[in-house]
């Protein structure tokens, strides 16, 4: 089982539900997020194009995150999904610097945060709450050695990309194009 996210770039709007339902669901502190919604513009006027995606750690397979932490409290849980134990991560910060993405933060209690897919919901059945909550669909989750998964559906139909592939972390969000 490998878990992964696909994320319609045309079909998302920006309007941080997906942001907003990660904080509700997972206690993110105020002021902090394991997601967040970007806005890219491309292009030279009158030929823009603006592209606007809703972004989180990447559950990578070659995670930098994971190879670093010297505790071992990064590390790869049910599905692939990269996590963090708590109480064995000693804040020393590592794993942020060594993230492409900028897809963790340090939280206030001293350990390092980050997305986990909602590993509590997704142990259940259930979607990630981003995915549940997005108003526009244009989010897609499941297990990609599943064929018939909606994200591995999504994936042989739609031509995608992901972010930074030449970090080599072969990351498990894609982004629909």
């Amino acid at each position: 089982m490998r878990y992964a996210m696909a994320i319609d770039t045309k079909k998302c709007v920006g309007c941080s539900d997906c942001v907003v339902a990660c904080q509700t669901e997972n206690n993110v502190p105020i002021g902090y997020c394991r997601d967040w919604v970007t806005e890219i513009t491309d292009g030279t006027y009158p030929q823009l194009e603006l592209e606007i995606r809703s972004e989180r750690c990447n559950h990578c397979e070659n995670s930098p995150c994971v190879r670093c932490c010297p505790t071992g409290a990064s590390h790869y849980s049910d599905g692939g999904i990269v996590t963090v134990t708590h109480n064995k991560c000693i804040g020393c910060g590592a794993c942020i610097t060594s993230c492409p993405y900028d897809a963790r933060y340090s939280h206030p209690d001293g350990y390092v945060d980050k997305c986990t897919f909602c590993i509590h919901r997704t142990q259940k059945g259930l979607q990630p709450a981003c995915v549940s909550t997005c108003p526009t669909k244009c989010m897609y989750f499941g297990d990609l050695d599943d064929p018939k998964s909606e994200v591995s559906l999504v994936l042989k139909k739609r031509k995608w990309k992901t972010l930074i592939p030449e970090a080599g972390t072969d990351p498990h969000v894609y982004y629909l194009i």
